[in-house]
């Protein structure tokens, strides 16, 4: 625990023996209260003494009265002098003694109470995670062993105490931004097996799980990937993490189909996914490689387009393999060379129609709909490499497009060059 909650603690029991301590060092004493009473029994007698004069004076009474009246009045001041209680000194004593006992016991027993009950009823095992959880929240991104340290720091809590479903969570974010895979798949089956009874939160535990995993093996569809995503759709078929590996999977194996299946999925049933503009990319991208138009849903909205009709010039198709990249892009006319847009397919799906907008800006801000002029160009690339290379085919539209004039009719590009 901080010093804080300590400093914090001590001011609390502090104020409980002030309490404590009051009556014994503030409480007025006794002879003080006999010297008050004397005294308004003096004041009480010298106002009726001077009453009886000014009665006598006025003529209600007479003298004999008078002097009889006031024997009475002083025998009367005597007599409650004597029934006032002195001070005794013996009695206090011992009251003070007694009072110190009670001051020192209280020093000591209210201190030691208040750890025991809060060490029996408190949570220190929770304080003490939460405050480890706040410090990886501050912890700058960049210090990686500071990270690496709170992590297990709070790695430790919670195995002591796993019941915090928050600080497994955290845990397993805190080590898949460390790229410590392996062990973000753990906290994340510890956080699975803690909501075990809640089937959709346990599936988007074993989804995390299966994430990470999928990291672990560098992107390989291992059997442990495998029965991870299994243990997540199990509990919910539509767990968005596993659709979303399941997906990847599909499009790495060219299965652009399935790939589509599982990331249309998605859109489906997390429309608020935060990633969600990155798998309508996904999903449009699938389509160019199936070459199939892509859906107008899955377009930017309001953004320019332009629609590329690709051929390969028939003395090239003997010469292409199926499996040469093929790059259909737009360049700003008389602008930078960076494309605006970049669609990547295979040599294979030639002839192939592609539309060209916004979402398949290489950099944010330099898009179709910043230009006023494009140019659409086509490229074999046997290298894969996205920099022109001695050897690769290429082709341009014979004009440029003015995308504000432009209706949506393909642009014919036919690759019939090759780069020297």
């Amino acid at each position: 625990m901080t010093t804080a909650f300590w400093l914090t603690l001590a001011a609390l029991i502090g104020l409980a023996l002030v309490f404590v301590l009051y009556p014994l060092f503030f409480t007025r004493s006794r002879k003080g209260d006999v010297d008050d009473i004397r005294h308004q029994n003096l004041v009480a007698y010298r106002s009726r003494l001077a009453e009886l004069d000014a009665d006598l004076d006025a003529g209600v009474i007479d003298g004999p009265t008078h002097a009889q009246m006031k024997e009475e009045l002083a025998g009367t001041l005597l007599e409650d002098v004597d029934r006032t209680p002195e001070a005794a000194p013996t009695g206090r004593a011992r009251g003070r003694r007694a009072a110190l006992v009670v001051v020192l016991v209280s020093v000591v027993a209210v201190p030691a109470a208040s750890l025991w009950l809060y060490r029996d009823w408190g949570g220190v095992e929770q304080l003490e995670q939460y405050q480890t959880m706040l410090a990886l929240q501050q912890a700058d991104q960049s210090r990686g062993q500071k990270m690496a340290a709170l992590a297990e720091q709070l790695r430790d809590r919670l195995i002591a105490d796993p019941d915090n479903l928050d600080g497994w969570a955290m845990l397993g974010r805190t080590y898949m931004t460390l790229e410590n895979y392996d062990q973000a798949a753990w906290a994340f089956e510890q956080l699975a097996g803690q909501v075990d009874d809640v089937p959709r939160e346990a599936a988007t535990a074993w989804g995390l799980a299966a994430q990470a995993r999928f990291f672990d093996s560098k992107g390989a569809m291992t059997p442990v990937v495998t029965s991870t995503i299994e243990k997540a759709r199990s509990r919910n078929p539509d767990e968005v993490n596993a659709l979303g590996l399941l997906g990847i999977h599909a499009f790495e194996q060219q299965d652009y189909r399935e790939a589509i299946r599982y990331w249309e999925r998605i859109i489906q049933v997390a429309p608020d996914h935060p990633q969600l503009p990155s798998i309508k990319q996904g999903v449009a991208e699938a389509y160019r490689r199936l070459g199939e138009p892509v859906p107008d849903r899955l377009l930017a909205s309001g953004g320019a387009s332009v629609t590329v009709r690709v051929t390969l010039a028939e003395h090239l198709k003997d010469q292409v393999k199926p499996e040469t990249t093929l790059f259909v892009f737009a360049k700003a006319f008389n602008g930078p060379p960076m494309p605006l847009a970049v669609a990547r397919l295979q040599a294979g799906q030639l002839p192939v129609t592609v539309t060209l907008d916004d979402s398949m800006a290489m950099a944010p801000g330099n898009t179709l709909s910043g230009a006023d002029q494009v140019v659409v160009s086509a490229r074999l690339s046997p290298s894969g490499n996205a920099i022109p290379q001695s050897g690769d085919w290429q082709g341009s539209a014979s004009q440029p497009v003015k995308l504000e004039a432009y209706d949506g009719q393909p642009v014919a590009v036919t690759i019939d060059q090759q780069v020297p």
